[in-house]
Parts: structure tokens; C-alpha cells; sequence
């Protein structure tokens, strides 16, 4: 391929038109209509919009990775790199464009990472292709590419499967796969949706120093607007599939023109948790708690140690009030919430109202159950897609039956979902039909229906759009002031946390390190742990350098 010539932008791309063809007779979806901007070597490119705007498309169009024939490019468009153009290129001409000088970072590792395949073998494929190395050099090639990224114990890992790797470490596998043959252009696509602030952090801060080591330049897709000002020179603002605003960062983030770009900067979760009655009654109160997992070895499956997920917290929630609980993966805070719940076995005192149960049995718990509700991170995986949104929601009122007929359930599964903000003819379709935030909103009716007192919330917004992020808080806070709903609120996002929680819990390695209220935890925390969650948080705020 030929090199851009001088003065000409890295990457080009011109009038960018992608439709998908419908199914079943649908008509065709325009996915992005006449996109437009150009790419430098050393500079960051944002793509900013919501889920369904057009990014990722638009970045698999640069690979020509869209699944064909369903999907096809207008006429008019043109992506140019190096001065070549890439619309219509022979396959030759395009494997040796990708992963070569194109290289792209994908959302979830798990999915773009083959399970059969160990490390080395998955990065140093790339080297063997595309520089035809012989496997003694790639295997070292492969060393230093982990040790680049920063993955620990490089040259022990390369015989390591990617389960057997944490989220932010099969990211930086990805990463190093990518800048493998040090491509002249890397795309990555919501890069760090899914990880905690510090690993968030790290990943970002990483991106930044080989985009600068190597003069790359950096694609950069995400709803995410903290990262953009962190990370990017350029942005290009996108909804319904159009560019409708672009220019440098700082001029976007300061002097916004569009109404869709005012809108989706001032959608970041805001403001704060209603005051509380520090009289309320206490409803959760835990002493001691722990979960320790056995570690068995040998033939004989002896225990040989404890993971530690849980060991020894204690707290109080009281009745309309919300206890946030943050820390990195790892720290204990999902299995804490089950604890809780008394869905896994734990040790130490659980109070639930005036009643003790970590003593009971199953059977003596099944009353209890409807008064202690969860909703979990992913809700597409946690809604049924054989049953429709009536049959999910009604799934609990049948089980503890609170409706004497299918008519008053029919009742209040349609009061439910217009409490969360749904249409009541929502009843009749599938979790498929609708989008990230709606079928949320559909977990939260599925809780709520049973008219619970307390309800533990895993990570529900973490891969939900900023717009929608806000929609949910606010959501959450009105349905606690309605019902005095007690929320153990878990999450890695401690801007939402600061917009829903009283009082926050800070956990590391199984224990608490710091309690407090959360104006106090958030403004002055005093473990370094907490201050170093906090900075990781925050400065991501800061403009780019």
C-alpha cells in the first residue's frame, strides 16, 4: 500500500452511507447516512453518540468487516487510507491492510478473544502472517508485547487461556494484539465500557502512551463523554446515524452548538439522593459477615486454603435510604449483595426487619423473598428471551400469589411497567425488542411488581448510555421516595453512585476500608485506597493534555 501523499490526512473517509437490507420484509435501516471526517497521524478522533448512532458501524466500514450482503455501502462513499482507497478493495488487498497497518481493540475481549486458544498463540498469529516471523522471534516478539501493555508475569501467561484472565487483563491482551505489527492506525471501540475506574485508568492512560510511542492515530468510539475529554483532540458527535457536530474537544465540551450535543453533555447522572430520616427504621443490618470459598488441591480435593470474597462486614441500611458499595472487580461487593439476600451461604448475623436470617432455612425464607428483590448488571441476560415481558414480570406474583385472577395480574404488571416509564401494550413483546435502558426498566418492573422493601442493585447501569444512566437514577430515586425503598447499590461508577447512594461503602479484598457518608467519602476520603478510586474517577474529567 502506498504511503498518504504529503500533507494528506491519514485516514479519509467521505459521503458514508450504510444500509441494512430488512428481514422478514422489513424495510432497509439506514444505519449511517453521509458521514464525513478525516484522521492525522498522532491525533485522537472520537466518535461520540448513543447506543444505535452509527460508531461502530462506521468503524467496521474502515476494516470492511460489515457483514455482507446484508449490509451495503451507498455508491458515493469513499474511505481513503494512506491515499488508497478501501471501498471495494480486493480481499488480498485488504488482509494485508488488517492487522498490519489497521488494527482494532473490540467492547468485550471475551467475545473477540478465542477461548480454544492460549495467549501466545492468539497474538503471535498476527506476527506470523504479516511479518512471517519464525516462531522462536514471535514467541519473544510476544514477551514484550505483554510486558508493553502491562500484563503481569508476561512470559509465565503465555500458555493462558482468557478465562483465566480479569476483564482489564483480556483487555490489554487485545491491546497488545492490536500494536503487534505497530499499525498506523488503531481503532478501538468502547475500549473500557465494562471496567472498573482505576483499570479504566490504565487502560486509557495506555492507549495514550503507544498512540505517542509509536505516532499512531487513534479512532476512538464511545458514549462515555469523561474519557472523550480526557482522551481525544477530535470530535465527531453522532445520533440516528448522521455527524451532527464536530471540532476540538475543548471547543465541543465549552461552546456546544447542536441541541443533541447540549442535550448529551448535560446527561451525565446529576445531582444527589433526597435527604434522609436518620430515624427510619433499621431494615438490613449485618454483623460479621463472611464467604469464604474453599480452595481444594490433590487427588483427594483437600482444602488448602480460602478466597476470601467476604470477610467480616458489617452494616446497617435503614428503611428509604441508599447504601452504595464500590471497589474494583474482585472486592467482594456482588457476593456481599447475594449474602444478603441469602443467596449464597454466608457466616455472621443478617437482620432483615426484627428478624434474624441467616438461621433460616430455605423453606421459612420462601415469604421473605418477595420482600427482597435484585436486578442485576446485564439485563439480557437476565430476562428470558422465550418469555414475553408480561410472562417475566408475572413470574413472581404467581409464585408467592399475590393476584386471586389472570385479570388482576394482568393489572399489575401493566401498573408496573407504566411506573417504570412503559407503555402498558409493552406486556406483549420480547426482551429482543428493546433497547439497553427499556429492558432495564423491565428488570426493575419484574422487582417492583412484588412491592419489595428491599432491593439490591448490581451494577444496573454500567453498560447503559449516559442519557440513559440518568433516565435510571432518576427512575430509582423516584421509585425510593414513592415506596421508602431501602437500595444496596453496587456498582464501579462512582458518578452514579455520588447521584443515588447516602452513604458509601468501600471495599477492597473482602473488607471494608472506609464508611461513611457520601459527600464525606466522595470530597474527603482518607484510606489511600479510596483516594486513589476517587482520582481515577474524577481526573478522568480533566481536560486532555
Amino acid at each position: 500500500m502506498n504511503e498518504a501523499p504529503a500533507g494528506a490526512p491519514l485516514l479519509e473517509i467521505r459521503n458514508l452511507g450504510v444500509t441494512f437490507a430488512g428481514r422478514g420484509g422489513a424495510k432497509p435501516v439506514e444505519a449511517v447516512r453521509r458521514v464525513s471526517f478525516t484522521l492525522d497521524r498522532g491525533e485522537t478522533l472520537a466518535l461520540v453518540g448513543e447506543s444505535g448512532s452509527g460508531k461502530s458501524v462506521t468503524a467496521l466500514s474502515v476494516l470492511q468487516l460489515l457483514p455482507y450482503p446484508l449490509a451495503a455501502h451507498r455508491r458515493e462513499s469513499s474511505i481513503r487510507f494512506a491515499g488508497e482507497e478501501l471501498v471495494g478493495a480486493a480481499p488480498e488487498r485488504l488482509r494485508r491492510v488488517r492487522g498490519n497497518r489497521i488494527a482494532m481493540v473490540f467492547q468485550e475481549p471475551m467475545t473477540s478473544l478465542n477461548p480454544l486458544h492460549t495467549l501466545e498463540r492468539q497474538i503471535a498469529e498476527t506476527l506470523l502472517i504479516h511479518k512471517h516471523m519464525s516462531a522462536g522471534a514471535a514467541r519473544e516478539r510476544t514477551i514484550e508485547l505483554l510486558r508493553l501493555v502491562g500484563l503481569p508475569g508476561a512470559e509465565s501467561r503465555l500458555g493462558a487461556y482468557p478465562h483465566q484472565l480479569s476483564g482489564g487483563q483480556r483487555q490489554r491482551v487485545m491491546i497488545a494484539m492490536a500494536i503487534a505489527n505497530e499499525p498506523d492506525l488503531l481503532i478501538a471501540d468502547e475500549p473500557t465500557t465494562a471496567l472498573d475506574v482505576t483499570i479504566q485508568a490504565h487502560i486509557l492512560q495506555l492507549l495514550k502512551d503507544l498512540r505517542d510511542r509509536f505516532g499512531m492515530a487513534l479512532l476512538l468510539i464511545t458514549h462515555d463523554l469523561t474519557i472523550v475529554r480526557k482522551m481525544a483532540d477530535q470530535v465527531c458527535i453522532m445520533t440516528a446515524g448522521e455527524i451532527v457536530e464536530a471540532g476540538e474537544t475543548a471547543e465541543i465540551f465549552e461552546r456546544p452548538r447542536h441541541p443533541y450535543t447540549r442535550r448529551l453533555l448535560a446527561a451525565e447522572p446529576r445531582g444527589q439522593a433526597a435527604p434522609a430520616d436518620p430515624a427510619a427504621p433499621e431494615l438490613i443490618e449485618s454483623e460479621d459477615v463472611k464467604v469464604w470459598f474453599p480452595i481444594r488441591r490433590g487427588v483427594l480435593r483437600r482444602v488448602s486454603g480460602y478466597v476470601k470474597a467476604v470477610d467480616g462486614v458489617s452494616l446497617v441500611i435503614r428503611r428509604g435510604t441508599t447504601l452504595g458499595v464500590v471497589g474494583e472487580s474482585g472486592s467482594g461487593k456482588t457476593t456481599l449483595g447475594l449474602a444478603l439476600l441469602r443467596l449464597t451461604e454466608a457466616e455472621g448475623q443478617i437482620r432483615f426487619g426484627e428478624q434474624n436470617i441467616a438461621a433460616l432455612g430455605q423453606r421459612q425464607l420462601r415469604p421473605l423473598r418477595r420482600e427482597m428483590q435484585v436486578v442485576f448488571q446485564d439485563p439480557f441476560s437476565s430476562l428470558s428471551p422465550r418469555l414475553s415481558v408480561a410472562q417475566i414480570v408475572e413470574e413472581g406474583l404467581k409464585v408467592h400469589r399475590l393476584a386471586a385472577s389472570a385479570d388482576e395480574r394482568r393489572r399489575l404488571i401493566e401498573t408496573a411497567l407504566v411506573e417504570v416509564g412503559l407503555e402498558p401494550e409493552a406486556a406483549e413483546r420480547y426482551p429482543h425488542e428493546f433497547s439497553g435502558g427499556q429492558r432495564q426498566r423491565i428488570a426493575i418492573a419484574r422487582a417492583l411488581v412484588l412491592k419489595p422493601r428491599f432491593v439490591v442493585l448490581d451494577e444496573p447501569t454500567s453498560a447503559l448510555d449516559m442519557s440513559v444512566q440518568a433516565q435510571i437514577v432518576e427512575l430509582l430515586r423516584e421509585l425510593q421516595a414513592r415506596h421508602s425503598l431501602a437500595y444496596l447499590f453496587i456498582s464501579h461508577d462512582l458518578r452514579v453512585v455520588r447521584a443515588l447512594a447516602h452513604e458509601i461503602l468501600v471495599m477492597k479484598d473482602g473488607k471494608i476500608v472506609e464508611a461513611g457518608p457520601t459527600d464525606r467519602i466522595m470530597n474527603q476520603p482518607r484510606h489511600p485506597y479510596t483516594r486513589a478510586l476517587m482520582g481515577a474517577a474524577f481526573d478522568l474529567a480533566a481536560a486532555p493534555q
